[in-house]
Formats: structure tokens, C-alpha cells, sequence
């Protein structure tokens, strides 16, 4: 058994797209990022590739690299699921908590469970998303960014 953490954060700007969890959610601003910059996904693969001692996802998907220039972070996941298989890991659960002070993510965390669920062939029951304000305090409160952690169980 391996256990595994990730975090990220990006900032809040206008003109971007909100995308979490492979969901486009309606609001006024998105996330700066060199891919589609969705926090929850990229703590997720954090947390897959350090449980399996794989370094982080900017090793992998280095921003100076053009080809991840606005890329959908479900189709990075879903190489870093490939990665995993190869070596021969397998998911048993994914706990993960999106920080964010707007807009509202309970609407939206069972397409985000889906999406996951889908590209990594894994069953909804084993993930687990959560979401929290931090009661306007800090950088997600005053709602300058998002971010997201995520702890996983390989076997």
C-alpha cells in the first residue's frame, strides 16, 4: 500500500475559463495555468504519482513545453493512469477537498466524481470529492485563486 498527497493553486483571472474537476462551471473568472489549470486534477496527479514515487506532474508535464499549452488536465490523468497500470499500481480510493470561497461546487462535485471516474476506470464509491471555504480569509477567500488537495491509496 502507498499513500500519496497533492496540492495546487492557481490564480483567479478574468477572460479564463473555470474548469474543476473536468467541469466547466459558470462564473465570471477562471484559472491561470499553461493547461486548463484545473487545481482539483492536478492534485490528484500529484497525489497518484508521488504514492508511487514518480516525482510531481511538472516533471512530467513541464509548462515549457507547448503541447500542454491549454491541454485538458483529464487527458494528462489519464497518462498518469497509464504510468501507474505499466508499473503495476492500482486506485483503491482518491479523498480530495477544492478550496474556493465562490462559486458554489456542490452542484457540480457529482460530474466532477463522473469525469474522474471515467478516465481513471475507477468506481465513483472510491472518490471522493469535498469542497470548503476558508470563511474569506486568505488568498481563496478574498477570492483571488483556487486551490485543492488530494490523498490517494495505491496497491
Amino acid at each position: 500500500m502507498r499513500i500519496g498527497n497533492g496540492f495546487d493553486v492557481h490564480r483567479l483571472v478574468p477572460g479564463r475559463r473555470l474548469i474543476l474537476g473536468g467541469v466547466n462551471i459558470d462564473h465570471h473568472l477562471g484559472l491561470l495555468g499553461h493547461s486548463d489549470a484545473d487545481v482539483l486534477i492536478h492534485a490528484v496527479m500529484d497525489a497518484l504519482l508521488g504514492a508511487a514515487a514518480l516525482g510531481d506532474i511538472g516533471s512530467h508535464f513541464p509548462d515549457s513545453n507547448p503541447a500542454y499549452s491549454t491541454i485538458s488536465s483529464l487527458l494528462l490523468l489519464a497518462q498518469v493512469r497509464e504510468k501507474l497500470a505499466w508499473l503495476g499500481f492500482s486506485i483503491v480510493n482518491i479523498d480530495s477537498i477544492i478550496i474556493a470561497q465562490a462559486p458554489k461546487m456542490a452542484p457540480h462535485i457529482p460530474a466532477m466524481r463522473g469525469n474522474i471516474s471515467r478516465v481513471l476506470n475507477l468506481e465513483t464509491e472510491k472518490i471522493s470529492i469535498k469542497a470548503t471555504t476558508t470563511e474569506g480569509l486568505g488568498f481563496t477567500g478574498e477570492g483571488l485563486g483556487i486551490a485543492a488537495q488530494a490523498v490517494v491509496l495505491l496497491e
